[in-house]
């Protein structure tokens, strides 16, 4: 049988190419309202950034997100995003860790 294709997608902080499931999706919508999408369906322009502290702290030190939605994002989103890839991150080395 044929592996599967993972589907890639690029960590708009870092560059970097990594699997969809190791990023989370910031989505804006039609009326410009700015939204964490963990399910990746929401409609509007998204853009990724990968579940690790240091990355989603770098996006909120550069403002990554008003470069790239062309508008001022509130540092409380960006407060949100840390506490979501915070949360994330914890309960993927906790799960990890218990496969073992």
């Amino acid at each position: 049988m044929k592996p599967r294709k993972i589907p890639m997608r690029k960590d708009i902080v870092t560059g970097e190419m990594f699997p969809k499931k190791d990023l989370v999706r910031v989505v804006r919508d039609k009326e410009g309202n700015v939204s964490l999408d963990p399910t990746s369906k929401a409609n509007g322009r998204g853009a990724y950034v990968g579940l690790d502290r240091i990355i989603a702290a770098e996006a909120k030190k550069k403002h990554i997100f008003d470069q790239a939605f062309e508008m001022k994002i509130p540092d409380e989103f960006y407060d949100e995003l840390i506490a979501y890839v915070d949360h994330q991150q914890a309960r993927r080395e906790l799960f990890d860790d218990g496969d073992k």
